[in-house]
């Protein structure tokens, strides 16, 4: 299974409620974190989130080994089961 997290703070909920939208997706929480995670790769859109440069790059709090990021650039984060 594909994890990605990202800190539970105001400026990130964006982040997990478009990823949520995904029907293969699943947005929870652990601890302070989202846990957003899939069967198959992650792809968040950076501009359906509305987050400026600055948070968009920030927004990443880890992956599980389970998971890398192929893709993190102005226009979406993708994480790919590994």
């Amino acid at each position: 299974m594909t994890t990605l997290y990202v800190l539970d703070v105001p400026e990130n909920v964006a982040v997990a409620t478009v990823a949520e939208e995904d029907p293969a997706v699943t947005v929870g929480h652990r601890g302070d974190y989202f846990e957003i995670t899939a069967d198959g790769p992650i792809v968040i859109d950076r501009r359906a989130t509305g987050c400026r440069h600055a948070v968009w790059y920030s927004c990443v709090a880890g992956v599980a080994r389970d998971g890398r990021i192929t893709q993190h650039d102005k226009n979406a984060l993708r994480v790919d089961p590994v």
